[in-house]
């Protein structure tokens, strides 16, 4: 018959000096204190893996911070585990882990590593749209819930106030977005499934509507209020440099003196802005020269074409024009982004190759290859469509003349009626 152990006491435990090399005291019951040559001391459960039968140390704590009967409740909490056939420490692990997950795996934080890999697949100004819409109305409410906790009928409630007030179009996208956000908590091993897959077929999904656009024999209407806005000449340019070029308002705003050939005569917008995510070359026309001769004065010592009012160092913003277009009264007539649209229905309608005026909007080719192998061509093809639609637009302003013809004409001393 075994001798029976001697059980600690906090007596034993507190008298207990270091030695050159670590000992052990036992207590019984797998209970052990390692008393460590730097003087401290350790509790540890010593027992045998209920499946692979190796011996393992799972620490209890230090003494005096966990005292003698704490660690006894310790050992004998890890016994009733091991008689269940587990593993204590996998399963304190695993509880470690979970309230782990409650504090570091929040739904923002989440929402932020997602972000980090999204917006290098999307445009600046689009990138920024998502994280402000996130943070104005999803953060407040849902930013601290971990993001294992998150339900559907949470989500859709606090989307439905956004609903009643007929922003139909931000509930869709915000439910995309926290779509996509859950996924990436699911293919990150955060949680086990999506939760949201089906939130937006519960919501009113919103008529689809095209950007307001003038008639194209509005375009003199709209040239004869850009020459009498009371608006910033940078301003002013902007917009007639979105219309001349026909690109979008976020391509536009961030234009850079670098991007600019004036020898080739050409504006090459890097890929990671424009939507498509694809290089897009604008051949330039006298008019579109003529506009950044005009803008050279207030901006060619900068990085941006259209510089910021507060922040000169940083763009203006892509709503820039908008916004003076409704001052000027087209408010629910016409929307910065409606310009291509007008630009593309006066194309086709006097006769220019369809396919061109695709390929100058910066519409995905779906034929990938031959889009490619063409791009250069297309260049030179496109030069004569550009020039002729650059003069449309400086003959609707006839009489009002548009920052291009003033600049143009200049030598000629050609006076504004302004």
């Amino acid at each position: 018959m075994c001798a029976q152990a001697t059980r600690l006491s906090e007596l034993k435990i507190k008298s207990a000096k270091p030695s050159e090399k670590d000992y052990v005291l036992f207590d019984g019951g797998g209970l052990q204190m390692r008393v460590r040559s730097n003087g401290s001391k350790l509790w540890n459960f010593n027992y045998r893996h209920p499946v692979t039968k190796k011996r393992i140390n799972m620490g209890l704590g230090t003494f005096p911070d966990v005292s003698l009967a704490q660690a006894r409740k310790g050992s004998i909490a890890a016994r009733e585990v091991l008689a269940q056939g587990l593993d204590p420490k996998d399963q304190r692990d695993a509880v470690l882990q979970a309230k782990q997950a409650e504090t570091e795996h929040t739904f923002q934080n989440v929402a932020m590593a997602w972000y980090e890999l999204k917006k290098d697949s999307v445009t600046p100004a689009y990138a920024e749209d998502i994280w402000r819409s996130l943070t104005l109305h999803v953060f407040p409410d849902l930013g601290t819930t971990p993001i294992s906790a998150i339900i559907a009928p949470q989500v859709i409630n606090l989307l439905r106030p956004l609903e009643t007030k007929g922003s139909l179009e931000t509930v869709k996208r915000l439910s995309q977005r926290l779509n996509e956000i859950m996924t990436y908590g699911v293919n990150s091993g955060l949680i086990h499934a999506n939760p949201l897959s089906g939130i937006r077929s519960v919501f009113k999904k919103p008529k689809k509507k095209n950007m307001a656009a003038l008639a194209p024999d509005e375009l003199k209407e709209l040239m004869v209020a850009i020459a009498n806005a009371s608006i910033k000449r940078t301003t002013r340019c902007l917009i007639e440099w979105q219309l001349h070029t026909m690109t979008r308002p976020a391509e536009a705003a961030t234009t850079c003196w670098a991007d600019i050939d004036f020898e080739k005569r050409i504006w090459t917008i890097p890929a990671e802005r424009m939507k498509k995510r694809r290089i897009h070359i604008v051949p330039l026309t006298d008019q579109a020269l003529a506009l950044l001769e005009a803008i050279k004065p207030y901006s060619g010592h900068r990085e941006y074409v259209f510089p910021a009012d507060r922040n000169p160092r940083t763009h203006c913003n892509s709503q820039t024009a908008n916004m003076a277009l409704k001052r000027m009264g087209f408010e629910g007539r016409l929307v910065s982004h409606g310009m291509r649209s007008m630009a593309s229905t006066i194309l086709n309608e006097h006769g220019w190759d369809p396919e061109l005026i695709e390929v100058a909007l910066a519409h995905v080719d779906k034929d990938e290859v031959r889009s490619a192998y063409n791009r250069a061509d297309y260049i030179e093809r496109r030069r004569p469509m550009m020039a002729w639609w650059s003069e449309h637009i400086q003959e609707a302003a006839t009489g009002n003349m548009s920052v291009s013809a003033i600049t143009e004409n200049r030598d000629r001393k050609v006076v504004s009626i302004r």
